[in-house]
Parts: structure tokens; sequence; C-alpha cells
């Protein structure tokens, strides 16, 4: 049975939707249970059940990681011989077998500092960043392309031939065009949808693997 919101409060209609689909969604209650900082583990950990990016000993990096629920997934399964560095201009509050970096990825210092921390290049990067919506769906389809599209140069940058890159991107058009640069770098490319990105969500994901090195 669906749960209300109590009234009393002033809130836009958009506020409300958004309060409403949060109490009501199975993803929120069981990352409350189970001790995740957000319902967005469940994506990563989804992905991953199906495709097995994050192999022990693993050396990850999560791009925009706040608040943090990629991380400790990826912390997770990496295990005690994997890294896992986390970078945000944001705070973060420690995550057990995660070094953070609160530090802009775009930053020219960033590649440099990532593999000092890694010890090397990466095996993975991941990248659920989006920027705040305007509730402008073309415009937030723009922003949150803006933020793929420097992701995937820092991953061609970052990572080790081999290896793989995971963004979050909007449906709207662009989309195609980042697909198509990423299959020149990487010997597969696909676009995937985990059961924890809600259905009615143009949210997707791009996940490239088998990096073919700099050129």
């Amino acid at each position: 049975m669906a749960r209300r919101l109590k009234p009393g409060k002033q809130r836009s209609a958009s506020s409300r939707a958004w309060l409403t689909r949060q109490i009501n969604d199975p993803y929120v209650a069981r990352a409350k249970r189970e001790g995740f900082r957000s319902r967005a583990a469940y994506k990563l950990a989804e992905i991953d059940d199906k495709y097995h990016l994050l192999q022990p000993g693993a050396r990850v990096v999560d791009l925009g990681a706040a608040p943090g629920g990629w991380s400790e997934i990826a912390a997770r399964r990496v295990g005690p011989r994997g890294r896992v560095v986390a970078l945000d201009i944001l705070d973060l509050k420690p995550i057990a077998g995660v070094e953070f970096l609160q530090l802009d990825f775009l930053d020219e210092t960033a590649p440099a500092k990532l593999k000092d921390l890694l010890g090397g290049q990466a095996d993975v990067v991941l990248s659920d960043m989006a920027a705040n919506a305007t509730g402008h769906r073309q415009t937030d389809h723009l922003r949150i392309m803006a933020l793929a599209e420097a992701a995937a140069l820092f991953a061609r940058e970052a990572l080790a031939p081999g290896g793989a890159f995971l963004c979050k991107v909007l449906q709207g058009g662009l989309e195609a065009g980042l697909l198509a640069e990423l299959k020149r770098d990487f010997e597969t490319v696909k676009h995937v949808k985990p059961p924890a990105s809600r259905a009615d969500s143009a949210e997707l994901y791009l996940l490239a693997r088998g990096f073919r090195g700099g050129r």
C-alpha cells in the first residue's frame, strides 16, 4: 500500500511528487536497512552482477562519488587487494577501503594524484554524476552529457589497456555521439539500464569495455 506525505508543510508539486516517490521506493527502504548511503548503490551492484566489472584486486576510480554509494559497492567487491579512489568537489564521509580526493576531476593535477594513490593506471572508471536538475528536459540532457563527455576524456587518460568505463547519461539524442566516440577506443560499448533505475526515468548507463589504450 502506497504511503502518503503527512500534511502541514507547504511544498511545491514537484517536491511533493519526489518525496512521495522516495517514501514508497523499495530501493530507498532497502538502502536504509542494509546501511548503504543511497539507493544508487544497487544500480552499480546490479550492473556488476551481470557484467563483472569489479574483480577482486581491481583498481577503481569513482568520479563525483558523493555521497558514496558506488564507492561502497566497489570497495566490497574488489576486496582488500584492490584499490578504490573516490573523487568529488564535495566532502565525503570516510568509507572503509576507499581513499578520497576532494578535488575536481577536471583539475590538471587530478590524473597524476590519482595514479599515485592507485599505484598505476585504473582498471575501471565509474561516473554516476548528474548536474542539478532544472526541470527542463533538454537543458538537463545537455548538462549531464557534458559531464559524461568530460568523464570519458578522463577515463581515456586514466585507464590501463583492457579497462572499463561506466557512466550515467540521459536519453535525448546526444548520447549517440558519445557512444560512437567510445566505440573507437573500446572493444565493446553498450547501453545498460539496471532494474534499480526507475522505469519512468530517461536515465541510462554507457558501459565501455576493453580499452584499447591511448592513441
